[in-house]
């Protein structure tokens, strides 16, 4: 696929915004989709009791399988 990232010494995780990117959607939208658990290729992790903050993993292995 032309979108897909090549997997060599890259890390295993990539950024909101290259996830957005790749997916052609805004990063609201993949951090909205990561914390409902409707966007297949990581996690929004709650940082603090007040669900205000997140902190988010996004698989390379993932995105690309998801791509």
């Amino acid at each position: 696929m032309e979108n897909e990232i090549i997997q060599s010494n890259e890390p295993k995780s990539v950024t909101v915004k290259e996830a957005a990117e790749l997916l052609g959607k805004s990063e609201q939208f993949v951090r909205v989709a990561l914390q409902r658990g409707i966007l297949p290729i990581g996690v929004a992790l709650k940082t603090d009791e007040s669900n205000r903050r997140y902190n988010y993993h996004i698989s390379r292995k993932k995105l690309n399988e998801y791509i």
